[in-house]
């Protein structure tokens, strides 16, 4: 096990700093480079403070991580006397209104055209400001929408997310696995897939390319159940209620043995027993759809 993940999983964040010091540590020492690294593995703080400075923070990550992460530019022990934030370009219309940025910019490849004192990357943000999961989840929700107006109907309305993409093929449930849902009646489904897959279930497919038009029909729904994806960030930092389906090696951010989630107060965590047993997650959920609607 690698000691950082376990430490992560523990919810023993002072433990995985002293280990990113040593490692920042030894980077600084050799000279090391990372630049001829695919992005999502290339280091960029320095170690060098960030309060009083204009700080440049690069999402070199997933949709998921920077939605995750982007919280931490509000907090007060920040201190930065400028926040410009280099962002995916489907994100950008999404996070004008998180509180903390004072300038959102495009990432594209090549380097930006923009001065800075000290640049980081976004998921570098909580060894830098010393995180500690006791000041989890912080100020919620921290990404708004225009909510649109509540349509009528008694079946509660559920949106489904079941894959989450080729590159972690674990994380992914198969369509035709929710066919036993299509039992619950008192239910109407929408489909959170994006790009639109055909599913067992009967769902309509709400998920948009345009994420703020995706996050408003979420807030439409009475709940949302998605696989390890970034519509289960969206929905958390939305304040949202959402059921995540996590495999058994479920990533660290979700921690060991909770059915909850210190980064989200509105997710509730469904965990595999045993590797690759989805049929377990699958019942569970149907059992608890059926209990609460009847």
């Amino acid at each position: 096990m690698d000691p950082w993940i376990d430490a992560m999983r523990r919810g023993d964040f002072a433990s995985a700093w002293i280990i990113c010091d040593r490692i920042l540590a030894e980077r600084t020492q050799s000279g090391e480079v990372c630049t001829h690294r695919p992005r999502h593995e290339q280091f960029v703080w320095s170690g060098a403070p960030l309060e009083g400075q204009r700080v440049f923070v690069r999402c070199y990550h997933g949709l998921g991580d920077t939605v995750q992460f982007v919280r931490l530019l509000a907090t007060p022990r920040l201190r930065a006397s400028e926040i410009t934030l280099w962002v995916q370009p489907a994100l950008l219309k999404l996070l004008q209104t998180v509180r903390g940025i004072d300038r959102l910019l495009p990432l594209h490849e090549g380097n930006p055209d923009v001065d800075y004192d000290v640049d980081i990357e976004i998921m570098e943000l909580p060894h830098a400001l010393r995180l500690d999961v006791s000041e989890l989840p912080g100020p919620m929700p921290y990404i708004y929408v225009p909510t649109p107006v509540m349509p009528a109907g008694r079946r509660r309305r559920i949106g489904v997310c079941w894959s989450a993409g080729e590159w972690d093929p674990k994380r992914s449930v198969a369509a035709s696995d929710l066919r036993s849902w299509a039992s619950l009646t008192h239910i109407r489904w929408f489909s959170l897939q994006y790009p639109p897959e055909p599913c067992a279930l009967p769902a309509a497919p709400i998920a948009s390319r345009d994420i703020v038009e995706m996050a408003a029909r979420m807030q439409l729904l009475d709940l949302i159940i998605t696989v390890d994806t970034m519509t289960a960030h969206l929905a958390g930092a939305l304040g949202l209620p959402v059921w995540l389906l996590l495999p058994y090696e479920a990533d660290w951010r979700w921690m060991l043995g909770r059915e909850d989630s210190p980064w989200y107060p509105t997710m509730r965590l469904f965990r595999q027993p045993r590797p690759g047993d989805w049929s377990t997650v699958l019942e569970r959920v149907r059992s608890e759809l059926a209990h609460q609607v009847h």
